[in-house]
């Protein structure tokens, strides 16, 4: 079902949340309130969470200018977050428009990151 203003403000603030959550787990820092970027082991990341049946991930083009490093987390049917590491080129080579945010943002698909990308591990940012 597509997003409508008010179902995409409640994901980003979801996003947003389950990002910094993740953050603190994985020992990344300088997250702020408006994004999702941060370090990680000296390189700039962003840590973008999807729900269990959300089948990609955005980001902004401006955004991908300056990562190192796009982290997919990806929750599971437990409650926990499988993260994958993909670097920017790999993002550019694969990544399609998204319809809501035409001209804004790109989306890379969650089976891209399992298949292409680096897996971290498994977090449980909201407990067990």
């Amino acid at each position: 079902m597509p997003q409508d203003r008010e179902s995409g403000a409640r994901a980003s603030e979801w996003g947003h949340d389950a990002a910094q959550r993740i953050a603190r787990k994985i020992g990344a820092s300088g997250m702020g309130k408006a994004s999702n970027e941060c370090q990680l082991n000296g390189e700039r990341v962003v840590i973008k969470c999807a729900r269990r049946n959300t089948s990609s991930v955005g980001v902004t083009y401006q955004m991908l200018t300056r990562l190192d490093r796009i982290i997919g987390a990806f929750e599971l049917d437990d409650g926990s977050f499988e993260l994958w590491a993909i670097s920017p080129e790999q993002f550019e080579s694969t990544m399609r428009e998204s319809v809501t945010s035409r001209g804004k943002t790109a989306l890379v698909s969650r089976s891209y990151f399992e298949q292409h990308g680096k897996k971290m591990e498994r977090v449980y940012p909201f407990g067990v």
